[in-house]
């Protein structure tokens, strides 16, 4: 079950609200997550008591973003475990929530085994729930840490391609605090940047249909005080022609072993651009995002959406006369078919390089994405 309840903050500044965070009411845990389709124009909280309510709001989008979807499946398989259901039942909706994004499974993986774990050695189900528990919030502190390494990298390169500062950066989606335990991936870089007077101008696609650019990221950066421009996607082309574009910086759903890059769709366009306009194309994720197991871009899942995310607009805090609150607003002709797909690959060859929390891999490839996870092991080991 879910309920919702309204923070209000005045004034400018950082995000104040977590995108996700546990709490212990006298009724029972709950997992408590910023509702990402109010925003911008209200900061709502979704209170979520079991795993099929953290399930929806998976689905409708109300938490998202590769990194925070682990820590929020994570803390899912210990929401069940302490609250007492079937925590494999939990486990598996969970993980199969959203198909795209590997970090999902990862994190419901990570706090399922922990769960199993200390079920076998003690018996005791209650160690086991806070096991899985403990087993979320090491996410959630590694996520964060992660996110503050990731922006170092991020800067380094920037400094070494373009040198003396001044960076216009064009970012697809939203990579900010919104889905990390941090500051974000691509996002993140571009914070750095501005804290170090070395950003000029952030560009922000839209980021159609659902408008995460829009709604969120100009959202993430108007807060923090950013130069920042909202463009419509397929006004990139225009961008790009003009020579306003320095890099761009994108996020990612999956990587495949060999490189290939799922991201939010219209990410492979913006690779396209950038690599016929010889800008770099940056994707800045953590190594959870690496999937070693997908071989490549055509064994990546990708994600369908609804169609009516494309023929209708909805905008659910703006009272539309003779229009439902969260209804939408038809902008086809009625029975028009959609093609939505939330994600799209691109393949390795047009990324520059891949920024994660153990350095950047440049150029993109098999061996070197596999030596750097196998770092990454080493130093988890």
């Amino acid at each position: 079950m879910a309920d919702q309840y309204a923070q209000f903050r005045e004034g400018d500044g950082p995000l104040e609200i977590p995108a996700i965070r546990w709490d212990e009411p006298p009724e029972g845990p709950v997992l408590v997550v910023l509702d990402q389709t109010r925003l911008p124009a209200e900061e709502v909280e979704l209170v979520c008591t079991d795993a099929p309510a953290l399930v929806e709001a998976i689905r409708t989008l109300a938490v998202r973003g590769a990194p925070l979807l682990g820590i929020a499946g994570a803390y899912g398989v210990a929401l069940a475990a302490a609250r007492g259901f079937d925590v494999d039942d939990a486990a598996q909706a969970l993980a199969g929530a959203r198909p795209t994004a590997v970090n999902l499974a990862v994190g419901v993986r990570r706090a399922q085994t922990a769960y199993r774990a200390a079920l076998s050695g003690t018996g005791d189900q209650r160690q086991a729930a806070e096991a899985a528990l403990e087993a979320a919030r090491a996410l959630h502190r590694e996520d964060a840490a992660a996110s503050a390494r990731m922006a170092e990298h991020g800067l380094a390169l920037l400094d070494e391609l373009l040198p003396g500062g001044g960076h216009r950066i064009l970012t697809h989606c939203n990579t900010g605090a919104l889905v990390s335990g941090g500051e974000g991936t691509a996002f993140a870089v571009a914070l750095a940047a501005h804290r170090a007077g070395q950003l000029r101008r952030l560009w922000v696609d839209e980021t159609r249909p659902l408008l995460q650019g829009a709604r969120l990221t100009a959202y993430e950066a108007a807060r923090n005080g950013m130069a920042y421009t909202l463009l419509t996607d397929n006004a990139a082309g225009s961008l790009f022609a003009a020579g306003e574009v320095d890099a761009v910086l994108i996020g990612a759903d999956r990587i495949a072993a060999d490189g290939s890059v799922a991201n939010k769709v219209g990410s492979y366009p913006l690779a396209v651009l950038a690599r016929y306009h010889h800008v770099p194309f940056i994707v800045v994720a953590p190594v959870t995002t690496v999937d070693p197991d997908t071989p490549d871009g055509a064994s990546i899942e990708i994600e369908q959406r609804p169609g009516h995310e494309v023929t209708e607009v909805t905008a659910p805090q703006v009272p539309v006369v003779g229009v439902e609150a969260g209804g939408g607003i038809p902008v086809a002709p009625l029975g028009t078919q959609a093609y939505n797909p939330a994600f799209d690959v691109t393949p390795p060859e047009l990324v520059t390089a891949i920024v994660t929390e153990e350095g950047a891999v440049s150029p993109v490839t098999a061996e070197a994405l596999a030596e750097l996870c196998g770092r990454s092991r080493q130093v988890t080991i």
